[in-house]
């Protein structure tokens, strides 16, 4: 190799690692991050295995909703990540029985949850949950096969490391915002 052309691969070297340094690290830090799926607490939705783009920015700039998808640091031990989906928000109380759940929202009225995501049901027995303020009552799809909030209580906000953008692998099931659900009004 000539020295003019080993310059040029140098510097091209150089411009490549500054690239990544410059946009692709503060992306992965502060915008995005990568997670695997690991359990069955969200099939169908998500089986164990997937690989999932977890978006960080959005829920700086807007305030988690119903039905989101969002992976978290588990109250218990924040070292752990789970993923599960919001049910009631900060201030509404949560009533489940086995016919479903229905929502009080904090102006009085009263919503039933659409959960035909869930193929599995069991929400084990009739309970209710009065949601902190800046708190989260998180469920997985999977409810007989779920460790959630109805176990281990509420999500703080701070907890949360945001909502699933994207689901890569398995490539068959490849999909931008997967588990997406309306939000009843």
């Amino acid at each position: 190799m000539s020295e003019e052309h080993r310059e040029n691969f140098f510097t091209e070297l150089l411009k490549f690692a500054l690239v990544i340094l410059f946009i692709v690290v503060p992306v992965r830090f502060f915008v995005a991050q990568p997670f695997f799926v690991s359990g069955e607490s969200m099939v169908p939705t998500f089986q164990n295995g997937q690989y999932l783009i977890i978006d960080e920015l959005s829920y700086r700039f807007e305030a988690p909703k119903r039905g989101d998808v969002i992976v978290f640091r588990y109250p218990k031990d924040p070292t752990e990540f789970f993923i599960k989906r919001i049910i009631g928000l900060p201030g509404e109380t949560v009533h489940i029985t086995d016919a479903g759940i229905t929502i009080t929202k904090t102006d009085g009225t009263t919503i039933t949850v659409d959960e035909s995501y869930v193929v599995n049901h069991g929400n084990g027995g009739t309970q209710t949950y009065t949601v902190p303020d800046d708190e989260y009552f998180v469920m997985g799809d999977n409810r007989p096969e779920s460790s959630d909030s109805r176990a281990w209580g509420f999500v703080p906000r701070e907890n949360f490391v945001g909502h699933v953008f994207a689901r890569l692998l398995p490539i068959q099931t490849a999909h931008l915002f997967p588990g997406s659900a309306a939000e009843p009004q």
